[in-house]
């Protein structure tokens, strides 16, 4: 398996992997494909953070972080993060979160927030995001809305989260 930068040519592939990942009887189309479609058309898109996985010459998972804020200070909002379903629980999901936590590192992002499951995240070093004094756009998420710090963190980065916009139509 191969993690790489995303290519033009891989957006259809990615499309299909998330539609798949997240397939349901009740909708043809996943809110998280729709919403995928709409964050590359925002500003807070950065091509240096979606990441996909590859087996031989083919898209098997995909991962993106995208321009979020903590108060008016840039961080990074985790996801959505797919693999196809025929290579879940094979560690595509593990490499694609380590790799594009270390992208963000090398990039200078002071932390990366997320909206997960705190049993599965919480293997990658992320923990509540009131830990750090940073509130959910959602209160009621609570646990599941976690943060992961990174290098150029700060303690004094505290305040209200919010993702790149389109987050904010589901």
């Amino acid at each position: 398996m191969l993690i790489r930068r995303e290519k033009p040519a891989d957006v259809p592939a990615v499309r299909a992997v998330t539609a798949a990942a997240f397939a349901s009887t009740d909708t043809p189309v996943p809110v998280e494909a729709t919403l995928l479609d709409d964050l590359r058309s925002c500003a807070g898109w950065l091509p240096p953070l979606s990441l996909v996985a590859m087996d031989g010459g083919t898209v098997v998972g995909h991962v993106v972080c995208t321009r979020g804020h903590v108060d008016d200070s840039p961080a990074l909002g985790l996801g959505p993060l797919t693999v196809r379903p025929d290579h879940q629980r094979r560690g595509v999901g593990l490499a694609l979160v380590h790799t594009v936590l270390g992208a963000a590192d090398a990039l200078g992002e002071p932390l990366v927030a997320l909206l997960g499951s705190p049993a599965y995240y919480s293997r990658y070093g992320f923990r509540a995001s009131t830990d750090y004094g940073i509130t959910p756009p959602e209160p009621t998420w609570g646990e599941y809305f976690q943060v992961r710090t990174l290098s150029a963190y700060q303690p004094a980065l505290r305040g209200a989260f919010t993702y790149a916009e389109p987050f904010n139509q589901l």
